[in-house]
């Protein structure tokens, strides 16, 4: 009798055990100090710092980051929020601080890092953004200030989502912000020059997938094109997210992500772009097609390696140019892993497809 009450304190304790395990994979520990040459990156971003670092930036609570001397090996950084904003969790309801597809880049004098603040298949969601004069932890100038939000989406009153943010700033200094995920696709509006944050016209959708806003066969007919009135459609309906805008040689290139994120080994990520000479677009893909018809010419996307590749990113250092996104990996069961790989052009500027 007393082995068998053994035993049962045994099975117990080694229950108790497994779900403390779970508990952990469904709510994970706080960040803790790590360097690893295979991280794991949910909608990385990029930047050089003045100290020669990369850092990168990514989703994670209060904004994930880590950094590289060589974009090999990688260690963790502090969140870049220091804590989770009280204008966000007051304007999103159910948003704690989990922060989604950031965005990075140097403008007059300050790092401005754009934020997404959102809970999973609604669009009530906003964008923030924060600044900072130097990237190095080290250095006494290391502050990130709150600006606050950008811009808002709200459940059934707009047809966007206020997430995925990216800031393009044009060749006569204009800031852009292009955004959105699902819904009526890849919006963009112009910002404020005096602030980087103050939406000065009112959003333009420049990218879908495919949704019943197309007429019925898929067209890029601009006359069989409609845009139907009423009520807003399902977030399902148009599987396109993470706009990024790269500007090179006199093109501007959008990258979109299309299918879905998100789901391991069922993830099934696109990456696509077309290119305009102008930031506002039209963006047109390889074949002609505009995107905002439902373009797009593939780049990456599921092979032997990955289930699905997306959330892009593009950058030029010192000459070479970078595709950066995350991969999810079919060796580690579908988790995303940081995927870096150089961005070349053909003769006629498109670029050359790796995927």
């Amino acid at each position: 009798m007393k082995k068998l009450f053994s035993l049962i304190l045994l099975a117990l304790s080694l229950n108790a055990l497994a779900q403390n395990e779970v508990s952990n994979h469904q709510r994970p520990p706080h960040p803790r100090n790590w360097e690893t040459n295979d991280p794991n990156a949910h909608d990385p971003v990029m930047a050089k710092g003045e100290d020669g670092r990369y850092y990168c930036f990514m989703t994670g609570m209060n904004v994930g980051v880590m950094s590289s001397a060589d974009m090999i090996t990688w260690k963790s950084e502090p969140s870049a929020l220091k804590e989770t904003p009280a204008w966000a969790t007051d304007t999103v309801p159910g948003y704690r601080g989990h922060t989604w597809a950031p965005d990075i880049s140097y403008h007059n004098g300050l790092w401005h890092l754009y934020y997404s603040c959102s809970t999973f298949g609604k669009n009530g969601s906003a964008i923030g953004l924060a600044v900072n004069k130097t990237l190095d932890p080290k250095s006494p100038d290391f502050n990130w200030e709150d600006k606050g939000m950008v811009i808002a989406s709200h459940r059934r009153i707009d047809n966007w989502n206020a997430i995925d943010p990216n800031l393009i700033v044009d060749k006569k200094g204009q800031p852009w912000l292009t955004y959105g995920s699902f819904w009526d696709g890849i919006q963009l509006v112009k910002l404020s020059k005096k602030d980087f944050q103050t939406p000065i016209t009112k959003p333009v959708t420049i990218a879908r997938r495919l949704a019943k806003k197309l007429s019925l066969k898929e067209t890029n007919n601009e006359e069989n094109f409609t845009i139907e009135d009423g009520n807003t459609i399902e977030a399902g309906e148009n599987a396109i997210e993470a706009p990024f805008i790269f500007y090179h040689e006199g093109y501007y290139y959008l990258f979109v992500s299309f299918d879905y994120c998100c789901r391991g080994q069922n993830s099934t990520y696109k990456t696509v772009y077309g290119r305009s000479k102008k930031v506002q677009g039209p963006y047109i893909d390889k074949s002609g097609k505009k995107m905002e018809y439902g373009g797009g010419t593939r780049l990456y996307g599921p092979n032997d390696t990955y289930f699905g590749v997306g959330h892009c990113s593009a950058y030029e250092w010192d000459g070479k140019c970078y595709f950066i996104s995350h991969a999810y990996e079919k060796e580690k069961n579908g988790a995303a892993k940081l995927f870096i790989r150089p961005l070349n052009f053909d003769k006629d500027g498109w670029i050359v497809s790796e995927g």
